[in-house]
């Protein structure tokens, strides 16, 4: 049987990190080795290139080992940019000079694969969303703990430039006491442009599961834990037809709600109405509005990096515009952070508990859609602290390996 067959609570700054159920084998954290970081990629599609763009780049981090279900796709991508190691998931799961297995692999194998990888006694960074449901999303924190291992997940867009500009604005009192905020994404669906798009409209994925987790993630940031949400949804076509690339004109089906409006409910009363579509023949993205007690921000895209922010005060007459400070390298920054957290002994920002709870929050629209009844929430998201503005992808922070 293959490794895939068998299949932190954080904190604001950077003192010692504080236990919880899903982290107790992980509770002590301490600087662990010395020099770059050795990474593993499982999964070398579409994705992939966004990630080894960076991953490559960073002089933090040193790629070993690519792998895919398809040895010569990961072939391909190993000849691209220059990694020794390939070929199937063990190539990377038993590399020695592993530390962080980078999982790229479809929604339905991130549970599967994340465990194997934990199970080989290294870290994971998942792609989102964490796993297709919550029971496993909590088995794996449980595996990871048992281990004393991390589990990072996607969307590190929220560490990038924007998001982080308008959380040190938002925390600096900026737009008052936060209350309320709408968040819309529609579009006509990756169907319309992604080479082999069906696994997008299937279990984990839809709006929800694929989108959903850059504005809910984000919406977390500003507001805390989620405690209640209400939702209705719908599926426009049962049958989607793929619009470009050698697949082209090919059908396949369609399992999941492609519309999604769902309202969140926060700790001290605050709220959030939130669209997710790929029903929309007009795209509307990137649109997240926050009201506050003395102004309202407009937030950049939380599928990007960078971006503008703007600010409407109460008794003004136009938008300002902040420009962004931080990083904007892209896809891969949550990896390179949760590896220099590694090395300091310190919790990482884009953890696995956060995941937890934005998957636990993505089901339980799914649930009230199904029932027409409010769903409580019963995980909780760690509060996790800003980036530093000067945090700097290019630069070469951990010294030589020894």
């Amino acid at each position: 049987m293959s490794p895939i067959q068998g299949g932190v609570r954080a904190f604001r700054g950077e003192g010692p990190a504080h236990a919880t159920a899903t982290d107790r084998g992980a509770a002590r954290l301490e600087p662990v080795g010395a020099g770059p970081v050795g990474v593993g990629v499982v999964g070398a599609g579409t994705i992939a290139a966004a990630y080894l763009n960076n991953l490559t780049a960073f002089p933090d981090l040193r790629v070993h080992a690519i792998a895919d279900q398809r040895p010569q796709a990961a072939a391909d991508r190993a000849r691209q940019y220059g990694i020794r190691a390939h070929g199937t998931a063990e190539v990377v799961l038993e590399h020695p000079e592993v530390e962080i297995v980078v999982n790229l692999t479809v929604p339905a194998a991130h549970a599967a694969v994340a465990t194997a990888a934990l199970q080989a006694g290294k870290h994971v960074w998942n792609e989102k969303p964490l796993t297709l449901d919550v029971a496993s999303g909590h088995h794996l924190m449980e595996t990871a703990a048992t281990g004393g291992l991390r589990v990072g997940c996607a969307p590190d867009t929220v560490l990038g430039a924007g998001i982080q500009t308008a959380r040190r604005l938002i925390e600096a009192g900026t737009i008052g006491t936060p209350l309320s905020a709408l968040a819309l994404m529609q579009n006509p669906g990756p169907d319309q442009w992604h080479p082999n798009p069906a696994f997008l409209f299937t279990d984990g994925a839809g709006p929800l599961f694929d989108i959903g987790p850059y504005y809910l993630t984000t919406l977390v940031q500003v507001f805390g834990s989620v405690r209640t949400v209400a939702a209705l949804a719908s599926t426009a076509r049962d049958e989607r037809t793929i619009g470009s690339g050698p697949l082209a004109g090919q059908t396949f089906p369609v399992t999941v709600p492609t519309h999604v409006g769902a309202l969140l409910g926060f700790d001290h009363h605050a709220s959030a109405q939130t669209v997710f579509s790929f029903d929309s023949p007009a795209p509307r993205t990137g649109f997240v509005e926050i009201t506050g007690t003395k102004a309202t921000i407009a937030l950049p895209d939380p599928n990007r990096f960078d971006g503008q922010i703007r600010v409407w005060p109460v008794g003004a007459e136009q938008w300002q515009v902040i420009e962004s400070v931080g990083a904007t390298h892209g896809r891969g920054l949550g990896v390179l952070e949760m590896a220099r957290a590694i090395r300091a002994g310190r919790p990482h920002r884009a953890g696995g508990e956060l995941a937890l709870h934005v998957l636990d929050v993505m089901a339980a629209v799914n649930e009230s859609a199904r029932t027409g009844q409010f769903v409580p929430i019963t995980t909780e998201a760690p509060p996790v602290p800003a980036m530093v503005e000067d945090f700097d992808p290019a630069s070469a922070t951990l010294g030589r390996s020894l």
